[in-house]
């Protein structure tokens, strides 16, 4: 425990001593932070992208990069359950169908947290932003985006294996989109209604989340009280935002997304270490 009241946890071989304590961390801190975290899992539980609140303030909080990814998955880890527990009690989600998904992407998820370290990044961060646009466009024009059940077009044990499996990997290498690739998935490929499809995505998110958070864990670090104190806000934001989404259906979650998926087109086109980035800065100057 730091001079500040911080608990850190972390791996036996990590030499890091965290410098998080009343000269970097102030204890004004921690009611912005839980207050970041409720808007954060207010946004997700409809429609993802909470990373875009939360990780940015810790790492204005002074945290480090890996403790901040990690104090962040625990969070998202408070924010996807939450969710989920809202969506269940409106039987929302089938769980004879579901529960299985959500295996395959709490063990694809901590696969892919295992090897996120020798993936390329490089390719990725070229090619999300463009995904995520086309993606985006989706949301908006697709006639499938509605609460009404279409026909499916994948077996759904055939879904098991792909989907969740591929996604949920993503999740724990990279993250960004994840949640819309789960939407995009259960409406495209399983015909079902948005807000049936959102609360399902938050069972997988949930999965995903909580495998990469377990190899965090064991191999990382992360500082406990703050991810305590966001993990509530994120509990309490989700508990909020999925019953907006229950409550407004499409009307609400078709917006958000778009809106999401391209303010995470945004920031990572804007991180000055993205390929795009860097050919669109050499190419001006």
């Amino acid at each position: 425990m730091t001079a500040a009241g911080h608990v850190r946890f972390s791996t036996a071989s990590s030499d890091y001593r965290s410098p998080v304590g009343p000269t970097t961390m102030e204890f004004e801190t921690l009611p912005v932070l839980f207050g970041v975290a409720l808007v954060a899992g207010f946004m997700d539980s409809i429609a993802g992208g909470s990373g875009l609140l939360t990780l940015p303030a810790l790492l204005l909080a002074g945290l480090p990069p890996v403790e901040a990814l990690g104090t962040n998955k625990l969070q998202g880890v408070f924010g996807a359950g939450s969710a989920t527990l809202a969506f269940a009690r409106a039987r929302l989600i089938h769980w004879p169908t579901a529960l299985p998904y959500a295996v395959v992407s709490t063990l694809s998820g901590a696969g892919g947290a295992l090897i996120a370290t020798s993936i390329p990044k490089e390719m990725l961060q070229a090619f999300m932003p463009i995904l995520l646009v086309l993606v985006a466009l989706y949301f908006a024009l697709s006639s499938r985006m509605r609460d009404v059940e279409a026909r499916a077009r994948l077996n759904p044990v055939l879904f098991g294996f792909t989907t969740p499996l591929f996604i949920g990997f993503y999740d724990g290498a990279f993250g960004p989109g994840a949640g819309s690739f789960y939407m995009v998935g259960f409406v495209t490929l399983l015909g079902y209604g948005v807000t049936k499809a959102t609360a399902h995505t938050k069972l997988l998110n949930f999965g995903s989340n909580f495998g990469s958070l377990a190899v965090f864990a064991v191999q990382g670090a992360f500082v406990v009280s703050i991810g305590v104190v966001m993990a509530l806000g994120a509990f309490i934001g989700a508990q909020l935002g999925s019953r907006a989404a229950m409550r407004f259906g499409t009307r609400l979650i078709r917006p958000l997304l778009v809106i999401v998926c391209l303010a995470m087109a945004v920031r990572l086109l804007a991180d000055a270490d993205n390929p795009v980035h860097r050919f669109i800065g050499a190419y001006l100057t």
